[in-house]
C-alpha cells in the first residue's frame, strides 16, 4: 500500500477556483481531492450503503478540511481505499458524521453543488469508484 495523499496536495490554484472548465479538466484524482469530495463521498455511499459520510475536522480548525464515506476499519475518497486509523492521521482531524442531504450540506459548508460544475459530476464519480472497487 501507498502512503496516502492528503487533499492539500491537489489544492485548486486561484484560476481553478475561478473557472470551471479549468478545475472540471483536472485529473480525476486532483478533482476529487479538491473541489469535488463531497460528490464522491455521497456517490460512494450509494452504492455502499454500510458506509457513512464524514467531514474531517482538523485539529483546531472550524470548518470541514475534507469529506470522506467510511464504515470504521475504511475510508474511501481521492485516494480510493485507506485504512481509516491512516486516513486520520494525515489529517490530524476528527471524523464528524454528516447527517444531512447533499443540498443541506452544500448550503451549510459552501460547498459547490452538483449542478454548479462545468458537467454533472455524478458519472465522473461512479466511473472513479468503478476503477477503485476492490479493497486493497
Amino acid at each position: 500500500m501507498s502512503e496516502y495523499q492528503p487533499a492539500g496536495l491537489f489544492r485548486r490554484t486561484e484560476a481553478e477556483r475561478a473557472d470551471q472548465m479549468l478545475s472540471w479538466r483536472r485529473g480525476d484524482q486532483a478533482f476529487f481531492a479538491s473541489g469535488a469530495c463531497h460528490i464522491l463521498a455521497w456517490t460512494f455511499v450509494e452504492t455502499h450503503p454500510d458506509f457513512q459520510i464524514y467531514g474531517l475536522l482538523p485539529r483546531g480548525e472550524t470548518g470541514f478540511g475534507h469529506i470522506i464515506a467510511s464504515d470504521g476499519p475504511w475510508a474511501f475518497d481521492h485516494c480510493g481505499w485507506t485504512p481509516t486509523a491512516e486516513l486520520l492521521q494525515a489529517y490530524d482531524a476528527e471524523m464528524v458524521l454528516i447527517e444531512t442531504d447533499l443540498e443541506t450540506f452544500c448550503t451549510a459548508n459552501n460547498h459547490r453543488r452538483p449542478e454548479q460544475y462545468a458537467f454533472s459530476p455524478w458519472q465522473r464519480a461512479r466511473d472513479y469508484i468503478a476503477r477503485h472497487a476492490q479493497v486493497a
